[in-house]
């Protein structure tokens, strides 16, 4: 059995309003709920996890079933941090071959990108999808130039980001070790890193964009009008 745990337990300041960025809409449909629509379409992931902030639990089951998603096992109340969040999820799963965890906006993801992860994972125990790295990235210190880096070299990291349930659960063993040496553990894969596992890189699209401003909700409706069209 493969398990998604779908984070999306973020308060989305930096976009303003009222509403986390979740739930806000493309095309008329809340964020997230475009983001459960391809673990839904899937034939690797069995049940999806899905992580909120605490006040946006009650209800949300029904509510995902008004928007069509049949696959939500159950629903969890995210923690302070993303790391955290993800914590709770994997401590709501008691059994499960791959986990593959992903950010809740990111609505773009793609069914087969997913499978292909997942079945990564399979194989190597570990597995995340990444991008290329478009501009030429420089290593700055204290204002300063320090070098550039080989941009053939460089991947973004993206998500779902999928492992062996026993690996992510050492991993995530470890999270307030880490974050008492003052890391911030912003995926999944750098707590998994720390274990010394090999961990294998999926190609995936630059489309898989993770909504975090208000520019990126103009790209998102740009995104699906492309799709709706075939492009």
């Amino acid at each position: 059995m493969n398990v998604a745990i779908v984070v999306a337990a973020g308060k989305g300041t930096r976009l303003g309003g009222n509403r986390p960025k979740q739930f806000l809409e493309l095309d008329g449909i809340p964020v997230i709920f475009h983001t459960l629509r391809q673990f839904e379409r899937c034939r690797e992931i069995d049940a999806v996890v899905a992580v909120l902030p605490a006040e946006e639990t009650a209800g949300f089951q029904s509510l995902a079933q008004q928007f069509g998603r049949q696959t939500l096992a159950r629903v969890i109340a995210g923690g302070e941090t993303r790391a955290q969040s993800v914590q709770r999820g994997l401590a709501s799963i008691h059994e499960a071959d791959i986990v593959a965890v992903h950010d809740g906006v990111r609505p773009f993801v793609t069914p087969e990108e997913i499978d292909q992860v997942v079945v990564a994972a399979r194989t190597s125990g570990a597995a995340i999808l990444v991008a290329p790295v478009a501009d030429t990235i420089k290593e700055i210190t204290d204002g300063r130039v320090v070098r550039t880096l080989a941009r053939s070299q460089l991947r973004r990291a993206l998500t779902p980001q999928c492992f062996r349930f026993d690996i992510l659960k050492r991993a995530y063993d470890r999270l307030a070790e880490v974050e008492g040496e003052g890391i911030e553990v912003t995926d999944d894969s750098l707590l998994v890193e720390r274990l010394g596992v090999e961990i294998v890189a999926v190609e995936g699209s630059a489309r898989n964009i993770k909504i975090t401003r208000q520019e990126d909700l103009i790209i998102g409706e740009a995104i699906l009008r492309s799709v709706v069209s075939g492009q």
